[in-house]
């Protein structure tokens, strides 16, 4: 998968992608509207943050690209993709259990912590990526 050029775009199938994991230097890309909401993200290769309306809602370590996000009440899928393994943390309900499937295989169920926050950790191969799917229980 490559980087996200454009920093944030909106796909034709209702998604959002976003991130450049192959940049030196922090770069932002605010006030990006999509679906009534609007959007920030700042990326490099140290990191990759998304905001919705101002609120936390994907951060990993190292950069990422993340390409097909969608987010529901009940799950969040994407595709994401780095130079080395990543950890990434989303904003969810507060002291909910999820389950995390990584390229479709179970990683066992998460609870997130009182501010919402589930953290997880993928192998990546070099410049590969994975498909996430975080269902809530």
């Amino acid at each position: 998968m490559a980087a996200v050029k454009e920093l944030l775009r909106a796909e034709g199938n209702g998604t959002l992608s976003f991130g450049d994991y192959t940049l030196a230097a922090k770069t932002k890309k605010d006030n990006y509207e999509f679906e009534g909401d609007i959007y920030k993200v700042k990326t490099f290769s140290e990191i990759t943050k998304l905001e919705k309306n101002g609120m936390f809602v994907y951060e990993s370590v190292p950069g990422s690209a993340v390409e097909n996000f969608r987010e529901t009440d009940r799950e969040v899928s994407f595709e994401v993709s780095a130079r080395t393994d990543v950890q990434f943390t989303l904003e969810l309900e507060p002291e909910s259990e999820y389950e995390v499937f990584i390229d479709g295989d179970s990683a066992g169920k998460m609870s997130t912590n009182l501010s919402g926050k589930l953290s997880v950790s993928v192998e990546l191969t070099a410049d590969k990526s994975a498909q996430i799917t975080v269902k809530k229980c």
